[in-house]
């Protein structure tokens, strides 16, 4: 009973921290507010962890599983001859759009990634080695013009993504700061943006006609 307890208290205490990174940032965000935010006492908290750092590196490490989950599943999906593997890209990055919109332990993910560098493995980790392989499955499927090499495009993705999550916490933050859950009418998400985007540029990256 009292390790169930333990372990509820650790995922309130992940979740809350997650919530508070990711609204203020790893400067902005403090062990009182955590606790605030979670409704545990200090003493709860210090018995999980220590410090600030180590809240953020569990923040982070569940950011990178989460996003690991949806990584496995794109690339589990290339045993059908029908997703070529520039379509599992496309799925990728819609895919990992989508948990920046909707998961709040990705977003910080993602937001720490940026704000401690060197501190914990960064969270392009979780999915820049797939979208590399994938890239590199097109080139030798012949999927890709010539002028296309891999590498350029995964530096395109990694833009892609860098765009997207400004653009989602900027939707986001807007959205807690006027009270409007709703999406303005004819506005696209994210996911459905960067779908678009791919699809508009494989019209000039695919093979040689």
């Amino acid at each position: 009973m009292k390790q169930e307890r333990a372990a509820r208290t650790r995922r309130v205490l992940v979740q809350a921290a997650a919530e508070e990174l990711d609204r203020n940032g790893y400067e902005g965000t403090s062990l009182v507010r955590i606790c605030r935010t979670a409704e545990v006492s200090m003493g709860a908290l210090t018995f999980h962890f220590s410090t600030k750092s180590q809240v953020a590196d569990e923040v982070q490490a569940q950011g990178r599983a989460i996003t690991g989950a949806l990584v496995a599943q794109v690339v589990t999906s290339q045993v059908s001859p029908q997703v070529t593997a520039l379509r599992a890209v496309m799925e990728l990055i819609v895919g990992l759009a989508a948990l920046l919109e909707r998961n709040v332990t990705v977003r910080s993910a993602a937001r720490l990634s940026r704000e401690r560098p060197g501190e914990a493995a960064c969270w392009g980790s979780a999915w820049l080695p797939a979208v590399r392989e994938l890239l590199e499955q097109a080139w030798r499927d012949g999927e890709l013009h010539p002028a296309a090499h891999p590498r350029t495009l995964e530096a395109l993705v990694a833009y892609l993504m860098t765009g997207a999550e400004a653009h989602i916490r900027e939707r986001v933050e807007a959205s807690v700061r006027d009270g409007a859950g709703a999406r303005e009418p004819g506005l696209l998400d994210a996911g459905s943006q960067l779908k678009q985007i791919w699809q508009l540029f494989l019209q000039g990256a695919g093979p040689a006609r």
